[in-house]
């Protein structure tokens, strides 16, 4: 992990074939397709007279057909090949994000964000074994490739919310159509089709590579993290309760804190300490920043909700080379079973956060919030010695790993 991160198995990173570029530019999109409603949440819920916790389905329909994508994914791009999954991935979003513009209740834009959940499964999940096949500099630099474009991607997503979210909720969704079009149409050009897998990936395996418990414990920690981010990420924006330009303001620098913690210093951090031990502190550090947003004024929620972006870029590096690195399942089959557990929490805070507002206060989702977070820490802890055994052991051929959100 050490070393200059723009300098990886030898060559420049920068250099890359067309392809490599098409594909990470895609992922950029795809990615900001997840943040790129909060900054609007507020206006959305106006504009269709929907509550706040109706509004919040949209991410929960998005995640919950994710989770569910993840089992079909590798079945899917095992027997069409990776460029032709990229496609109908993107093809699905394009066609999906559109019609999110054109609903008039929020009972249809629920419904469309599920379908763009299914096309963005399809992508993301096949994007980065397309660009470690195609990029110079071997699978480290494609990695590295792949978690610049998820942060750049998260921290982007907000800003273009609140740029074409300003106008009218309706215009950020027409825009991500038009960014994965552009996207739709540079593969199409770019990419040439990759050898298969030799053989076909079971809509089970995913399944079955739960089974082993290094990769269990992994992914029900990240369940507990995953609804902690969650929370953040979609309830928060209703508690800052702010322009759409400000809102975005707050997720961007949220999101470049995610990207830079995630590229630049969860690798030196976990040279220097451990992954498992740079994992439990950033949980326990996350905790404690939620019970800050949820208690603290105004001035404290934007700090707390910038803060934990940091944290959060932490947190999705080291749990994703933990999944991969833990089991001796084929990468993309880990992947998947980790991803098809952990995007179930993604679906169900922003379902719980409002309700708990509602039976309660506006403390307590973030209190929950910060139990999970806690909860997550308490599993490493307990099966520290399966995640770090188990992980040393495949450490030769597990070196590189594969960037959070995969």
């Amino acid at each position: 992990m050490s070393g200059d991160p723009f300098d990886k198995g030898g060559g420049n990173l920068l250099r890359q074939p067309k392809a490599v570029w098409a594909t990470a530019g895609a992922s950029v999109v795809a990615f900001m397709g997840i943040g790129l409603v909060d900054p609007i949440l507020p206006s959305i819920a106006k504009g269709l007279e929907a509550t706040p916790s109706q509004v919040s389905l949209l991410f929960t329909s998005y995640f919950l057909i994710t989770a569910v994508a993840m089992l079909v994914t590798g079945f899917v791009s095992s027997r069409i090949g990776g460029r032709r999954t990229l496609l109908l991935g993107l093809a699905l979003v394009v066609v999906f994000a559109g019609l999110s513009g054109t609903s008039h209740s929020v009972g249809e834009l629920v419904g469309f964000r599920a379908g763009w959940g299914l096309g963005n499964a399809l992508f993301v999940s096949t994007a980065l074994a397309v660009i470690v096949g195609a990029a110079a500099g071997g699978s480290a630099a494609a990695i590295l490739l792949y978690e610049s474009a998820l942060g750049l991607g998260m921290a982007c997503g907000p800003l273009l919310g609140a740029v074409l979210g300003d106008a009218s909720w309706r215009f950020p969704f027409f825009g991500t159509a038009v960014l994965m079009a552009i996207g739709f149409l540079a593969i199409t050009a770019f990419l040439k089709e990759q050898p298969r897998p030799a053989r076909k990936t079971s809509l089970l395996d995913p399944v079955k590579a739960l089974g082993h418990g290094g990769l269990a414990s992994a992914a029900a920690s990240a369940f507990f993290y995953n609804y902690a981010f969650f929370t953040v990420l979609a309830f928060t924006p209703f508690v800052l309760d702010m322009s759409p330009y400000r809102s975005g303001a707050v997720f961007f620098a949220w999101g470049v804190l995610l990207a830079v913690f995630s590229v630049l210093v969860a690798p030196r951090l976990q040279e220097r300490f451990g992954s498992l031990r740079v994992l439990g502190t950033s949980l326990v550090l996350m905790a404690a920043d939620l019970v800050v947003l949820g208690y603290g004024n105004h001035t404290a929620a934007i700090a707390g909700t910038v803060v934990s972006g940091a944290f959060i870029g932490l947190n999705n590096t080291v749990y994703t080379e933990l999944a991969l690195g833990v089991s001796d399942a084929p990468r993309p089959v880990a992947s998947a079973g980790y991803n098809f557990v952990r995007w179930f929490a993604a679906a169900a805070a922003p379902f719980l956060a409002p309700k708990l507002e509602e039976w309660a206060d506006i403390h307590l989702p973030f209190v929950v919030a910060a139990l999970a977070a806690l909860v997550g820490a308490g599993v490493v802890a307990v099966r520290r010695e399966a995640l770090t055994t188990e992980a040393e052991e495949l450490l030769p051929a597990t070196a590189d790993p594969e960037p959070a959100g995969a």
